[in-house]
């Protein structure tokens, strides 16, 4: 989100230097800067313990690919129970371990995303009404699943380490 007024007082702001920043949207009449902000989410690729990947499909993000597991954090809430909670809301799997991988800016939507290796014990799934599908993918067989270059692509790739 860039902001155009200030969301305080309401007053149209005006570009200042700020420091080594550089021209910043600022606030004359509250005195304060008030820098873009983005939505933080995360992304989890989700192995078992038969090298396999779960991915999923969900029409309303790409009705010609599928997609790792993501969410929006929600306030209060750590990176690391936003994967926890998405994994189980999502497809119903238990996370047995967590592995931080790497954030991924997705300027398309403005959000911050972090990646995560996800490890649970194959179970079958249990589906939330946004997915449409799910299944377990050997490690060699998902990327040609995923959008070419994308942020689950990119997680894929590193976690399952297919060149």
């Amino acid at each position: 989100m860039r902001f155009v007024y200030c969301p305080y007082c309401g007053k149209k702001l005006i570009k200042k230097e700020i420091g080594d920043e550089g021209r910043i949207p600022f606030c004359e009449k509250c005195n304060i800067p008030l820098w873009d902000m983005f939505t933080t989410s995360i992304i989890a690729a989700v192995v078992n313990e038969e090298r396999e990947i779960a991915l999923l499909r969900q029409n309303y993000v790409s009705a010609d690919s599928y997609v790792c597991v993501a969410g929006v954090m929600k306030p209060g809430e750590s990176a690391e129970d936003a994967v926890i909670r998405e994994v189980r809301e999502e497809i119903g799997q238990k996370v047995e371990r967590l592995e931080y991988i790497r954030s991924y800016p997705y300027e398309k939507k403005e959000m911050l995303m972090l990646g995560y290796k996800a490890s649970v014990k194959k179970r079958d799934f249990v589906l939330s009404g946004e997915v449409d599908a799910a299944r377990w993918v050997g490690y060699e067989n998902a990327l040609p699943m995923l959008r070419e270059g994308g942020v689950a692509w990119q997680l894929v790739k590193s976690v399952t380490g297919i060149p």
